[in-house]
């Protein structure tokens, strides 16, 4: 007991550790509990941070700052509107036809699986094949089921998206237009010394905003070049399979292996053992490549200092938390981990004094 009460007494003594831990268990619970009510707020947060790098760019080229949240923001909503009207559309259809030749691409791949043991009785039985099968069967039933469930709550989805078109770009705009008005009025609940907290958010924003805004870079590069690349071969379900492909960038290690399985196999139901085969994966590998050693040294200036296990564990962590957002914000969220521990007992008791009552 004496460990633990000199160990409480060393860490929370300082009022400023008392009150990084108020900010960061403050904000967890608001996350959790409210996280759902709060998505479309919490989303164009997350949209107004990566749209103020344009408007930084502009402004250090002289420009004003509401000019500069006019041009950006009216550039957001173009291309939110060009993805709506010209891609989802595409996407849905796409879907929708790989749903309908599920069927036809199963029974393709059971008559392959049927002839392995013939084929080659050294390394398959007609047991292992069987149980393939069955489990092949079982999954497609549950997956036939669970498309059924998802268009049967898709007018529910489809009033969520609207609100979503609505609040989001309207949140988003107030929230760069004001930014300035929305950080002082938190500044002044704020105590007057909170150097420790301002330490951990300095180097959480170095870390995290050339990450975050360089992510959905090499999302869009890495999906644009897919679809270019899989449409020129003319394999089916171009812009579906190259939307997975940019997607698979968010998961590090994990996210290309995943989706090189779909495109693969739409490759090989398509064509076969076939050149035109072999040069799609050849391509594919390449694009893989690319992205791993040229793209993601370019876009990224400073690199995330964790290690791959942390890397890992934080997007198993997040994402079965939060899903889609905890998948994205993995790394970032690993980041404030590291910096919270990194700043706790090694910060100088002077540097905890530095100008604490400002927070970019």
């Amino acid at each position: 007991m004496n460990v633990i009460l000199l160990w409480f007494k060393r860490h929370f003594a300082d009022p400023q550790i008392v009150f990084l831990t108020l900010i960061l268990l403050t904000v967890f619970a608001v996350v959790v509990l409210f996280g759902d009510m709060l998505m479309p707020v919490l989303a164009s947060l997350v949209i107004a941070y990566l749209l103020e790098g344009g408007v930084g760019m502009l402004q250090r080229r002289g420009w004003k700052r509401l000019p500069s949240v006019l041009v950006i923001y009216l550039a957001f909503i173009a291309f939110v509107a060009l993805a709506l009207i010209g891609v989802m559309p595409l996407l849905s259809r796409q879907i929708k036809e790989l749903v309908q030749q599920l069927p036809t691409m199963v029974s393709e791949g059971l008559r392959f699986l049927n002839a392995l043991p013939e084929d080659y009785p050294d390394l398959f039985s007609q047991q292992q094949i069987d149980a393939l099968i069955t489990y092949m069967r079982a999954e497609t039933i549950s997956f036939g089921q669970q498309v059924l469930s998802w268009s049967l709550a898709n007018v529910a989805g489809i009033i969520t998206l609207l609100v979503y078109l609505v609040l989001v770009p309207i949140l988003v705009f107030f929230f760069m237009k004001d930014k300035d008005l929305i950080l002082a009025w938190f500044r002044r609940y704020l105590p007057r010394h909170h150097g420790i907290a301002h330490h951990v958010w300095r180097e959480l924003d170095r870390q995290i905003a050339n990450y975050i805004r360089g992510k959905v870079w090499e999302i869009l590069i890495v999906w644009g070049v897919s679809f270019v690349t899989f449409y020129a071969f003319g394999l089916r379900y171009a812009m579906l399979l190259s939307f997975l492909v940019g997607l698979s960038v968010l998961i590090p290690y994990i996210g290309a292996t995943v989706v090189t399985i779909p495109v693969l196999l739409v490759a090989w139901f398509q064509w076969g053992w076939s050149a035109q085969f072999a040069w799609l994966s050849l391509a594919y590998l390449i694009i893989q490549v690319l992205d791993g050693n040229v793209l993601v040294p370019l876009i990224f200036s400073e690199a995330v200092n964790l290690h791959p296990v942390a890397i890992i564990v934080a997007i198993l962590v997040f994402g079965g938390l939060w899903n889609f957002w905890g998948v994205f914000f993995a790394i970032p969220l690993a980041t404030l981990v590291q910096a919270v521990i990194n700043a706790w007992p090694s910060l100088p008791l002077g540097e905890r004094e530095i100008e604490g009552s400002v927070i970019p």
